[in-house]
């Protein structure tokens, strides 16, 4: 009787552990899904949805005063004016297929690296989760501009996410690639040269914008020139559906250039470094009032911005963490911004020595110290011949696509800047062995709105000519070289799949200067069971010039673990 007593009650609390951890479940999800919602932004006039996209020419359409043609260098060029929904509303309206095709591009590459659709499930409600207070740290008039471009994005990818949710979570893509892999972090370079070094005595800045989401990713780059209803006038460099700023030039002379850091991993999101570096370009006349903006927002990522300043006749670095905040101000005639600190306050901070030590950075930072000191004078050619170099220290052939190259054959776009003259010279496809075409950003701002003959913006006395390495045999072995390095890895995936002794032959000698041809062919061969011919190409990969430290670890372990076997 006692047992039977015992047992109902066991059953009791049982039933009651179990309804009580259901419920909990439950409402852990509801807390969940509700906490991952992204309520839109409250916009008082919405009239500018209203308005319709009118074709003015081939490759040429408006909507009011805001205008979007295509020139015939391939780069697209954006006008867009009013107050931060409206022009949301017109950039997404104007852009929506390169939009379309920007998504397309980002998302086949994302399910490349990670085909498990259970895993992209997992990381969608993981990435939702990391940004749900995203909008508390970007400033509502982003939220709005972004909420306006969203309006007319692809319904195609609902199942990743509102358009408002995915557009604005894309802004951080940047941030979270290179704060949870480290190795994955690009390594752009730039550089400014003034006074004695520049050939008229003026402020000159280029750079690379090394950042590679695959080649379809970098197609249609859009040079899109703002008038906004509050903050300065401005051109930035970018692609459909991101209004964040990573190469930029506003009307007071002002240029803002993004190099990513070293960082921890994030524990929780914060304000984009794109939307951070859009706000320096909008509001910001001179070095301290970049540092001023800088210093009140919140980054989750660590971040080198370099600034150029007409009125300031010079370039610092603000390094900004997700804790700190510095300014680099050196007033010397050249500056380097590699991809890590060098001011008094961040420089011997244990994760900045680290990677020193370990990535690609110095390396490029002695590497554009030599090149800058092999000319006498650097004007706009000598700016572009230096962005283009394909050798490493000493002029060392170290390999096509090495990252310890300044032009590492994988730019989104390279730029310079002439921030006293108001002119940019940007490159064109592909990556910035095309033209680099000039623009002035007086005349287009002047002639661009409401402009209703489609011609030529850009100023073609002053472009630069296509690289000669683009009509070389050196880019064709390059070409084949990046065929044969997917077919290969391809085959190193799957165990149904090889590749002949013939293609392994003909991909070593696209690149032999490469460690990375070798550590493919090893890598091949290593899950293929054939260790031998495995080792024979991780010890020649390891007498090349190999890109960082970790790269090397890795495959000093894979000779490690068949030395063991």
């Amino acid at each position: 009787m006692k047992r039977n007593i015992k047992k109902h009650k066991f059953g009791k609390f049982l039933k009651f552990f179990f309804l009580t951890l259901l419920l909990f479940i439950i409402g852990f999800v509801i807390y969940f899904f509700q906490a991952i919602k992204m309520p839109t932004p409250k916009i008082a006039d919405i009239s500018s949805l209203n308005e319709k996209r009118i074709k003015l020419g081939e490759n040429f359409y408006g909507i009011k005063n805001n205008r979007l043609r295509k020139s015939e260098s391939g780069l697209f060029e954006l006008y867009v004016e009013g107050k931060p929904f409206e022009r949301g509303v017109y950039n997404g309206k104007l852009t929506a297929e390169l939009g379309k095709k920007q998504e397309d591009a980002f998302v086949e590459e994302i399910n490349k690296m990670i085909p498990s659709k259970k895993i992209l499930n997992f990381m969608k409600y993981m990435t939702a989760w990391f940004n749900r207070n995203m909008d508390e740290y970007v400033p509502e008039e982003y939220l709005k501009e972004i909420y306006g471009v969203s309006e007319s994005a692809s319904k195609d990818y609902l199942y990743i996410g509102t358009n408002y949710e995915r557009i604005l979570n894309y802004h951080a893509a940047h941030d979270i690639g290179h704060a949870v892999q480290n190795v994955a972090k690009v390594g752009c370079t730039s550089f400014s040269c003034n006074n004695s070094k520049s050939a008229d005595g003026k402020l000159i800045i280029g750079r690379n914008f090394d950042f590679y989401v695959g080649d379809k990713f970098a197609e249609d780059k859009i040079v899109t020139f703002y008038n906004p209803a509050e903050g300065h006038k401005f051109v930035e460099i970018t692609w459909g559906g991101f209004i964040g700023t990573v190469s930029g030039m506003n009307d007071r002379g002002l240029t803002v250039t993004l190099n990513a850091a070293k960082s921890e991993i994030p524990l929780s999101s914060a304000d984009p470094i794109s939307l951070i570096a859009r706000e320096i370009l909008q509001y910001a006349g001179n070095i301290q009032e970049a540092f001023k903006i800088a210093k009140k927002r919140k980054a989750f990522v660590s971040e080198a911005i370099m600034i150029g300043s007409a009125k300031d006749n010079a370039t610092a670095i603000i390094e900004k963490t997700p804790t700190k905040c510095a300014l680099f101000y050196p007033k010397t005639d050249v500056v380097i911004g590699p991809n890590h600190f060098q001011s008094d306050k961040l420089k011997n901070t244990e994760l900045n020595i680290e990677d020193i030590k370990e990535s690609s950075s110095m390396y490029r930072f002695k590497r554009m110290k030599e090149l800058i000191s092999g000319y006498e004078k650097i004007d706009y050619k000598a700016a572009a011949e230096i962005l283009r170099n394909k050798k490493g220290l000493h002029d060392k052939n170290i390999g096509m696509g090495n990252e310890k190259n300044i032009c590492q054959l994988i730019s989104h776009h390279s730029i310079i800047f002439k921030p006293g003259e108001l002119k940019f010279w940007i490159s064109t496809n592909p990556y910035q062995l095309g033209k680099y075409v000039c623009y002035d950003l007086d005349s287009v701002f002047a002639v661009f709105p409401a402009m209703t003959e489609n011609r030529e913006l850009y100023i073609d006395s002053l472009t630069i000519p296509p690289d000669t390495f683009l009509y070389s045999e050196d880019y064709q072995m390059f070409i084949k070289f990046k065929k044969l390095k997917d077919k290969i890895k391809s085959a190193s995936k799957n165990e149904k799949e090889t590749v002949s002794e013939k293609d392994i032959d003909e991909f070593l000698k696209t690149n032999p200067e490469y460690f990375y041809t070798y550590q493919v062919a090893g890598d091949y061969y290593f899950e293929k069971g054939k260790f031998d011919k495995a080792e024979g190409f991780y010890k020649i990969a390891l007498t090349k010039e190999v890109t960082t430290l970790p790269e090397k670890r890795n495959i000093e372990n894979r000779l490690k673990e068949i030395n063991e076997n």
